[in-house]
């Protein structure tokens, strides 16, 4: 190229090179072997010219580049510069990366679990850590020139996504911002409202994946590529189809159907025979890893969205003996994971299943979710960027950041469990999963591959993976501890002010111009609907009201009538005792049943609810039914009232979690039941309707038949039209209570919080009280919870493991079904505690109901859960971890995650707690019970 340039053009050339290598970016280039993409090089100009950035690309793209860059220009300018993450296990990978480029003397880690150089001009932190800094007034700020935000999009989150907004506001305005975010719909939507609240800032968006992508389907022991190319005569380079050999297959699969399931052996001898005669079927987790090695396209990443299925996922594979290590790779595996797991007492490996998931790893498979240890995850992170695992088995939470490239990612099913319900991947979610895949540097070609499943669609698969839409959608609410620091910083009405800035306010805003046209448009329409139903013979308008009026008022009776059944069966329930054998009259588990718990307020276990929301809709009483299950009833299972038929003792051995004493139990009940006499359900008879003897009911009927309009020939035309104007007359209402409703709702929200502050005394006008400064140093969903039972005294009397299980009802949430056993709880005082945290959050609950707060809207305290108070109390007593895991029915990781959210936590509270309290000391001293074994060792590689 150089050869045939001019003379003047080599010069300029020469020029520019020499222009570029003393730039910032010039210098910075040269610390990296491969060259920068164009959007790499963008950015970083950007930010050397005084810009802030977002940076909107696919993972694995090299966004964090330009977050390296801001951290080179501070060093270089004598500045600090703070680099956040969403997760911890994020924030020490990047902590270890910086580490090693810049001298672990120049770099700091701050995450709730460690805290490393703090003093450091590099520091790499969780957000949560920088918002707290923020409101602190922390001198750490001091000298603060750039701060990146890696993973920007997770203000998304419903749950953590407000942190994002409050840095965001709150940053000094000296501080440049780096904000880094997978790719979104909607980028420069947010690069609008960062210029508005940050300055001048520049929206860099690349879609171009440095790794192309192949997507497949893994059907039997077949690969189909899940798009062709077909070529035409405007099309010459060819337009991407589904493949019609897929959608082939799928409609002879759907034609043929499936026989409903019979007894074991017949449906293992169909499945056999149907394999033979056809080449559709889902491959098991064994044959596919074999045939993603035979065709060289490992390592393999397999997201299966449980758990339980990761686990089971290694065990087949070792089951039928795959091995894809080869010896030297075994010792090496070996190595590594002792020197690794080095500071794990022996006693502790047992219990942690350490010998299983090393037999996997030297084999080069693992699995990798959040109930596993922290130090095991990190080993099988390591191990797979070496190349030694080759097989990982994972939840989608691995999909978040974390530094994992594959060759492969192998989707098993379309449809996860989103904590409500089974609900469809999104394509945003598709695309993060995918993304994973195809290391740069290493490979060539990235591949996805998703397993062909009953009733499997090609088309769906396709919208997956050829959409791009991503948006961005704020999460931010105000808090309590949100609202007392503002208005300790800035005052009300500041505070009003910086909050209608949020990313959530500049949203509403904008969505209200399309509604207001909306409306225009519903006006006119109105008009031409009033002129089609006009009757010659009268006011129809007056004539569809008498009949409107007139179902109302059934539609009245009818929800009446249902109410009072409701009551009679609520109030039947409320009788039930322990004992009781009843007979459910509907829903699933209809039949004999005995009842556990009758699931009344107030009168669970320990004088507290379970769980918050449980029994808002009246008694929900636990019963072991004639199917042996124990299951927790709802007042749907019972439109009639029920009543005990016979009653039996409950032996105080029955253990619900062991099927032989459910089995024992289940049998004493029938035989019980059958000796009273009882042989099936009584009848229950209609009764006659409210509608039949209602007078005004009578008076509509005869005003109708009175009314002009009601002899048209056109009546029932004209009653069309009228409706259509009803409905969209009510659909144009609806359109301008949003309008109302969208403007300054986070202003709005922040004011019925200060209501509630101001009411219990957290704030006074513009003044913070010394009640409200001590909720200013809580942080968490239970944090005005947490600052009335500081108030309020109630844990004075406590000992360290007693605060210890108090503490954990602010942290817990329980992952288990609403049928769960009520929690054991610590005796003693700890228990009485718990009972009065419980009364405490009631007495909130009711003066947020006074005030308009909804929890639903993610604004409010949740109720306090008690299902870790016990494992806590009993870890906090220095009891071993064998028979607390055992106790709990708990996964190490999940177990060591909650422990170190409760050390979070219980600092907090030391922190906040006044002088002389027994509180402060005691937080400390459960803290020092808490971080022990394996809960003390450090994440940090």
């Amino acid at each position: 190229m150089t050869e045939e340039m001019s003379p003047a053009e080599r010069f300029a050339a020469s020029r520019r090179r020499a222009e570029e290598s003393a730039t910032a970016l010039g210098r910075f280039r040269e610390l990296y072997e491969f060259g920068l993409d164009p959007f790499q090089i963008a950015a970083c100009q950007a930010l050397e010219a005084g810009s802030g950035v977002l940076v909107a690309a696919p993972t694995g793209s090299g966004k964090t580049v330009v977050g390296e860059f801001a951290v080179h220009l501070a060093l270089a300018e004598g500045r600090k510069c703070f680099y956040t993450t969403p997760i911890k296990a994020l924030s020490n990978q990047k902590y270890s990366d910086l580490a090693k480029r810049y001298g672990a003397e120049k770099v700091g880690l701050l995450t709730g679990d460690n805290s490393l150089n703090g003093d450091a001009p590099v520091i790499v932190m969780t957000t949560e850590v920088l918002r707290n800094m923020l409101y602190a007034g922390s001198a750490a700020l001091d000298g603060l020139g750039y701060v990146v935000m890696d993973e920007v999009h997770y203000l998304s989150d419903r749950f953590r996504g407000a942190v994002w907004e409050e840095v965001i506001i709150h940053l000094p305005p000296s501080v440049t911002l780096v904000s880094l975010s997978a790719t979104v719909s909607n980028a420069e939507e947010f690069g609008d409202w960062l210029d508005t609240v940050r300055g001048d800032t520049k929206v860099i968006v690349s879609e171009h994946r440095p790794v192309p992508l192949w997507q497949h389907v893994l059907v039997g022991r077949r690969m189909y590529d899940l798009f062709e190319e077909k070529a035409g005569p405007t099309e010459p380079r060819g337009r991407r189809e589904v493949n019609a050999e897929l959608e082939r297959l799928a409609r002879m699969e759907n034609q043929r159907g499936y026989q409903p399931r019979g007894k074991r052996g017949r449906e293992a001898d169909r499945e056999r025979e149907r394999r033979a005669r056809s080449r559709v079927w889902t491959p098991s987790r064994a044959e596919v890893i074999d045939r993603l090695d035979s065709e060289g396209l490992l390592p393999a990443i397999t997201f299966i969205f449980s758990r339980a299925g990761c686990e089971a996922a290694v065990q087949q594979c070792l089951a039928v003996g795959l091995r894809l290590n080869d010896e030297e790779a075994r010792s090496a595996v070996r190595a590594l994971v002792e020197e690794r797991t080095r500071a794990i007492p022996d006693e502790d490996l047992h219990v942690l299943g350490y010998f299983e998931w090393l037999e996997g790893l030297e084999r080069g498979i693992a699995a990798h979710h959040a109930g596993m240890l922290p130090t095991f995850k990190e080993v099988v992170e390591e191990l797979f960027v070496k190349g030694l695992v080759k097989a990982v088995f994972a939840t989608e939470t691995l999909a978040l950041g974390i530094n994992m490239p594959a060759r492969s990612v192998v989707l098993e099913k379309l449809v996860k469990w989103n904590g409500e319900t089974h609900a469809d991947i999104t394509p945003g979610e598709y695309t993060q999963l995918t993304g994973r895949a195809g290391r740069r540097g290493i490979d060539v070609e990235g591949h996805a591959v998703v397993l062909w499943q009953r009733g499997f669609d090609p088309a769906a698969v396709a919208g997956l993976a050829g959409t791009r839409t991503y948006p961005l959608r704020s999460s931010f609410k105000p808090s309590y501890n949100m609202a007392v620091n503002l208005v300790g910083q800035y005052g009300r009405h500041r505070s009003r002010e910086l909050l209608e800035t949020s990313f959530a306010q500049f949203q509403a805003d904008r969505s209200v111009v399309g509604i207001a046209r909306q409306v225009q448009r519903n006006e006119e329409g109105l008009d031409g609907y009033k002129e089609s139903m006009t009757c010659h013979l009268g006011d129809f308008g007056e004539y569809m009201g008498l009949r409107r009026e007139l179902k109302e008022r059934e539609a009245e009776l009818s929800r009446q009538g249902a109410m009072q059944r409701r009551a009679a069966a609520s109030d039947a329930l409320e009788k039930l005792r322990p004992g009781d054998i009843i007979h459910v009259p509907a829903g699933k588990y209809a039949g004999l049943a005995l009842v556990l718990e009758p699931g009344i307020p107030g009168r669970a276990t320990g004088d507290h609810h379970p769980r918050g929301g449980e029994f808002h809709d009246g008694p929900r009483p636990l019963v072991l039914t004639a199917e042996r299950q124990v299951k927790r009833l709802a007042q749907i299972d019972f439109p009639v009232p029920v009543e005990a038929l016979e009653r039996m003792r409950i032996p105080k051995s029955f253990n619900p979690r062991s099927p032989q004493s459910r089995r024992d139990l289940a049998s004493a009940m029938r035989s019980k039941a059958g000796s009273a006499g009882w042989s099936g359900p009584a009848r229950h008879r209609r009764q006659r309707s409210a509608a039949a003897d209602d007078t005004e009911i009578a008076r509509l009927r005869a005003a109708i038949r009175a009314h002009p309009c009601h002899g048209c020939d056109d009546r029932e035309d004209h009653a069309r039209w009228a409706e259509r104007y009803h409905r969209l007359r009510r659909d144009t209402q609806v359109l301008e209570r949003r309008i109302e409703g969208r403007t300054n709702t986070i202003a709005r929200t922040f004011d019925r919080v200060c209501a509630v502050l101001t009411e219990l005394g957290y704030l006074d006008g513009d003044k913070v009280t010394g009640d409200g400064r001590r909720l200013g140093r809580l942080y968490g969903e239970l944090d005005l919870l947490a600052s009335e039972c500081l108030r309020e005294r109630v844990w004075d009397g406590l000992g360290p493991a007693e605060l210890a299980a108090c503490a954990s009802a602010l942290v817990f949430e329980s992952r288990q079904a609403d049928d769960a056993m009520v929690p054991r709880l610590p005796t003693g005082k700890a228990k009485d505690a718990l009972g009065e945290m419980v009364r405490i959050w009631g007495r909130l609950d009711a003066l947020e109901e006074t005030h308009r707060i909804n929890q639903t809207e993610g604004v409010g305290q949740r109720s306090p859960d008690l299902g870790f108070a016990w494992p806590a109390y009993r870890w906090a007593s220095g009891h071993s971890l064998d028979s607390v895991l055992t106790d709990a029915d708990m996964p190490a990781g999940d177990f060591v995650r909650w422990c170190k959210q409760l050390i979070d936590v219980l600092g907090q509270i030391g922190d906040a707690a006044p002088e002389d309290s027994p509180v402060r000391r005691n937080s400390r001293r459960a803290v020092d019970g808490l971080l022990r074994g394996v809960v003390a060792y450090s994440s940090v590689g």
